[in-house]
């Protein structure tokens, strides 16, 4: 049995000993049968043996509330952890608590970087070949397209051309999502040019307002997260926000960084969406935290803490 059995017991214990001793060394008698006073004593002095066991046991056992309400809380993607008030009845229960908390975190945060690791590799390997494979055969489509259109008889030409300007598009699109897929400007510029190239391919569709201010050296980890995060929000932004204009920021706020994007659309955003779950998992993985609010418009910040020296 646990020390809190024991605890309980003592208290009942020692109420229910003080209230005999203090009854029996008392003045106060009982009849037979028994008078109205006495009833009135006995039951004051019952009163007083339930308060006093109530209050105790209420204080005893108050840290399980506590715990209560953070195990209905507790999501994983804060870092609560029940706190230890001196009770040592709850310290073993408190603590394997928070180390079940701690184990939880570590598994998750292991798990989505495993499969967050799988979907950069899928995403590479896919971009790849639309590169590689379908961007060559489309290349090849449009050289054969202009030897047929250099030997065709003119009345082809005009169709031919609208063939040429078709594939051409294609060949286009492809490579687009080549480079929403791989971002190889990440890669081999930095993130201030990728952020830039984002915002630029957004553009025609949002009216954009950039600053980006001077950035401390990152780890590759920190700058594809913020990244990807920046990408899923302006895509966000684009296919269902209805806005006409959006901000994204990237400046150091004492020893944190934050990046934030907000635009002047419909809000509404589902902080549960696949798109939302997706950037909190890639938040977690650096330590950062992501916040959402959409009410009027929608404004997504993350804050990567500690990476100013």
């Amino acid at each position: 049995m646990g020390p809190l059995f024991w605890r309980l017991c003592v208290i009942n214990g020692a109420v229910f000993t003080i209230g005999t001793l203090a009854l029996a060394f008392s003045p106060a008698t009982v009849s037979s049968p028994v008078l109205l006073r006495e009833i009135l004593v006995l039951g004051a002095g019952l009163a007083i043996i339930l308060v006093t066991n109530a209050l105790l046991l209420r204080r005893s056992l108050a840290p399980l509330t506590t715990l209560t309400a953070l195990m209905h809380r507790v999501d994983l993607h804060t870092h609560d952890r029940a706190v230890d008030r001196g009770n040592g009845d709850l310290t073993y229960l408190i603590d394997s608590f928070n180390t079940m908390l701690e184990r939880l975190e570590t598994e998750r945060s292991s798990a989505s970087a495993h499969a967050l690791a799988a979907q950069e590799n899928e995403r590479q390997r896919i971009a790849r070949e639309l590169h590689d494979e379908i961007g060559q055969s489309l290349t090849v489509a449009l050289l054969g397209l202009k030897r047929v259109a250099d030997r065709a008889p003119a009345e082809l030409s005009e169709e031919l051309q609208l063939v040429r300007d078709t594939v051409r598009g294609s060949l286009d699109e492809v490579r687009q999502v080549a480079r929403r897929l791989r971002p190889g400007v990440l890669e081999d510029l930095g993130l201030h040019s990728a952020l830039t190239a984002l915002t630029a391919d957004v553009a025609p569709a949002v009216d954009v307002t950039r600053r980006i201010e001077a950035l401390p050296p990152l780890t590759p980890e920190v700058e594809l997260v913020i990244y990807r995060i920046a990408q899923e929000s302006l895509t966000n932004v684009v296919r269902h926000s209805k806005a006409s204009s959006v901000r994204l920021t990237l400046r150091p706020d004492g020893r944190d960084l934050v990046l934030k994007i907000a635009d002047d659309g419909v809000g509404g955003a589902r902080a549960d969406g696949a798109g939302m779950r997706g950037m909190q998992e890639r938040a977690l993985l650096i330590g950062a935290r992501l916040t959402v609010t959409s009410e009027q418009g929608t404004e997504v910040t993350l804050t990567i803490p500690g990476v100013i020296g």
